[in-house]
Order: C-alpha cells, then structure tokens, then sequence
C-alpha cells in the first residue's frame, strides 16, 4: 500500500509511527500510516482512494480525546489546515488550528465568548466535532456555521442550526463521513481586562483541581443530569485505582492519567470497569467523553 499511497502525492507520509506525540494520552501504541495533508484537493484524493479500497482510515486533530485500543492497522489522516484571521467579531479559522491559540488571540483582542477554550487542549475541528465546552459554554454558542467536505466529497456550509449542538455532541458524531474544514465563529466586544483576568483565574483553578502534570484526556466522562461523574467514581473507591500505568487521578476522579507507559487498551478497560461499577452501585450510566479507536 505505501507504494500506491506515495503515488497519490497527497503529503508527507509516516509510517509504523508511534502515537506517544499525536495523543495527548502519550500511548504507546502504533499506527500502519499517518498522513499529513494540507490542502483539500489532496485531501478528497485520499479519501477516494481509501474508501474506494476500503481501508480503514480516519480523520486525526490533536488526539486530546483519543484512545487508540491497539495498534491502527490502517491509515491516519493529519489534517495541516491551520490558517486562521479575526474581522471585528468574526473569526474565520481552519479545522486544523490550534483551539487554545485562536481563543486567546481572539480573547487579547477585547472579544468575548471564548474564553472557556483557552484552557481546552487540541484543534478546532475536534472542538467543533465534539462540541467542547467548559464553565456553562461551548462551541454551540459562538459557531456560526461550518465548513465541511461530504461523503460525495461535496463542499458544503452548515449553519448553527444544522449541526445538533447539544451537551458534548453534535451532528459530526453522528455523521463520520463530514469532514471539517473550517468555521465561522462570531464573539461579542468585552472589557480586554476583564476578559484576560477570567482566564487568568481559571487557569489557576484548572491547576488546583485537575492533574496537569500527567498525560491525560481531560475529562473521560459528562456529568449525568444533576450529578457529578467524578464524584461518584470517588465515592467507589476509585481514586488512585490502576490498571497498568492508567490511573484514575488522585486530584480529580472524572480524569484517568498516564503514569508512565500506559497502553490505550490499560485506559478503555478501566473506563469499561468504571462504567460496570457505577451503574451497578448507583444504577447510572456514564457517557463517554472520550473516543475509543479499535
């Protein structure tokens, strides 16, 4: 395949590549091919050629909320589209941007709404994708449409309305074969100030509560309505609790680490034990914010 995969000129091929540096778990395990492309000509090329060969592939941002449970036998496709420009309210950016990056730009320039992003690791097509969100906002309130390539490699915008924003999720979920290239965000004018000092003290408060200094994912589950996932996993016991060098952290029980050389199938089996547990113990079932890749 690699042979036929050079042919293509689609970008910069890596191959039996490990994952410790496209996952923000550091996993150790390894994927067949990762392909950095950085135009959308090379990118519909790829994916006709993969899905017309049937193999296995997918769309890869920062890997902030990736399990990989073994190695990936097929192809990873890195998407390099990270140009991005802010008029007045208006942000015009790329899937491949870096979601802390934009934010903060956005935020130093007096604009308003982002702000709960700049503590969020990855890129702005995996924000987009998952609908990311932190302290009562996320990405359905500032998105006003999407750019996306269809499944007939069609380019298409989606407004806000079409893209099913709800807590953690969105239509991407639910239709893996869009692919998101860019996006329009719209912000409100704030006090700079104001706007810098927010940050500032969330930033503090992330320090203070969650386990920064460890490989993580942020967040492995939502919060079920009107409980906390954390607090119920630490009042199982769990905090502490391993498998391998997967830990559920000792500063905050909704976040599993990786102490060392974790594997991603370490982590995915303790997120299915912690999903038995709770919902034996509380009859809660626990949503998975993070994605498991087989």
């Amino acid at each position: 395949m690699i042979n036929e995969l050079k042919k293509l000129k689609c970008g910069k091929i890596l191959e039996n590549v490990g994952l410790e540096k496209y996952t923000s778990y550091k996993l150790r395990e390894k994927a067949k091919y990762i392909i950095f492309v950085d135009n959308i000509d090379s990118l519909k090329k790829l994916l006709e050629y993969l899905k017309t060969n049937k193999i296995k592939h997918k769309i890869i941002g920062g890997g902030t909320n990736l399990i990989f449970d073994g190695d990936y036998d097929g192809v990873l496709i890195k998407l390099d589209l990270n140009n991005f420009k802010i008029e007045g309210r208006t942000i015009i950016a790329d899937a491949g941007c870096n979601l802390i990056s934009v934010a903060l730009k956005a935020s130093k320039k007096g604009l308003t709404g982002f702000e709960f992003a700049t503590g969020i690791p990855g890129t702005l097509g995996g924000a987009i994708y998952n609908n990311s969100g932190a302290y009562g906002s996320d990405m359905g309130y500032i998105v006003k449409n999407v750019t996306v390539l269809t499944p007939d490699f069609d380019i298409k915008v989606m407004d806000n309305k079409e893209l099913e924003y709800h807590y953690r999720t969105s239509f991407f979920k639910t239709h893996k074969d869009y692919i998101i290239l860019s996006a329009t965000i719209v912000l409100e004018y704030g006090d700079k100030t104001s706007i810098m000092d927010i940050i500032e003290d969330r930033r503090r408060r992330r320090i203070e509560s969650q386990p920064l200094e460890y490989p993580s994912a942020g967040s492995v589950f939502r919060n079920p309505p009107n409980l906390y996932a954390g607090k119920l996993i630490e009042d199982l016991g769990y905090k502490g609790y391993r498998i391998g060098d997967a830990e559920v952290s000792l500063k905050h029980a909704n976040f599993i680490v990786n102490r060392g050389s974790a594997k991603g199938s370490d982590i995915a089996h303790l997120i299915h034990e912690i999903i038995d547990k709770v919902k034996d113990k509380y009859d809660v079932d626990l949503t998975l914010e993070q994605e498991i890749v087989k």
